[in-house]
């Protein structure tokens, strides 16, 4: 259905769409690797925006689509899942970078409990002007970000100082860039940072499932 990819227990009480970013889609190591980890605890959906099936049929590199096109496609996702998922879980969104930006457009949706997004693309590198976060002053849902700390898209020195509603929580990753990969001269590992990423998620769910 739809093409989705699914991970983790069918009746699992919490159920979380995990959106792609710009430049991979949802076979990605890191998607396909955070998903496994997500799992152990919850039932993972995955999918392609249709920019990126089409990429995969044709090989040809594409930008995504504008955000209406996004969120309409995301959108129906969520009906699908909402089909498949036992009745009384719960349903949250989450997102690689522009997939976490569109996954918290989609706060509102009666469907969901709350969204994560992580490495949040506040701003294109070096463009700080260009700033993407305007909406988030007015969330009104649980909405955790988890952002490196040296992200290009957004450090954590920047990050602590945007407007932001009080229902979103901040968590960094220890040296961590867009992908939460350190520097190999810090004493922290990729796979510990993903690690420390997926337990800020459980620790979320856990805090704000009713």
């Amino acid at each position: 259905m739809m093409g989705l990819q699914l991970d983790g227990s069918e009746t699992a009480t919490d159920w979380v769409i995990f959106a792609h970013g710009a430049g991979a889609g949802k076979e990605h190591e890191f998607m396909a690797d955070t998903a496994e980890r997500i799992s152990t605890c919850c039932r993972v959906v995955r999918f392609n925006f249709p920019y990126m099936e089409k990429r995969k049929e044709d090989g040809k590199k594409r930008p995504p689509d504008r955000a209406p096109k996004l969120l309409a496609h995301y959108e129906s996702v969520i009906d699908a899942v909402d089909g498949l998922r036992p009745i009384g879980s719960r349903l949250w969104l989450a997102g690689k970078s522009m997939g976490g930006r569109m996954a918290s457009h989609l706060i509102e949706n009666t469907s969901v409990s709350g969204v994560i997004c992580f490495g949040f693309p506040f701003h294109p590198p070096g463009k700080p002007e260009n700033y993407k976060g305007e909406h988030l002053v007015t969330v009104k849902k649980p909405l955790l970000i988890v952002q490196g700390e040296r992200d290009a898209f957004g450090r954590r020195d920047e990050v602590i100082d945007f407007p932001l509603s009080s229902c979103i929580e901040l968590v960094f990753i220890p040296d961590g860039d867009h992908s939460f990969k350190p520097r190999k001269a810090s004493s922290y590992t990729e796979s510990d940072n993903r690690q420390l990423a997926v337990d800020s998620l459980v620790r979320f769910i856990a805090q704000h499932g009713e």
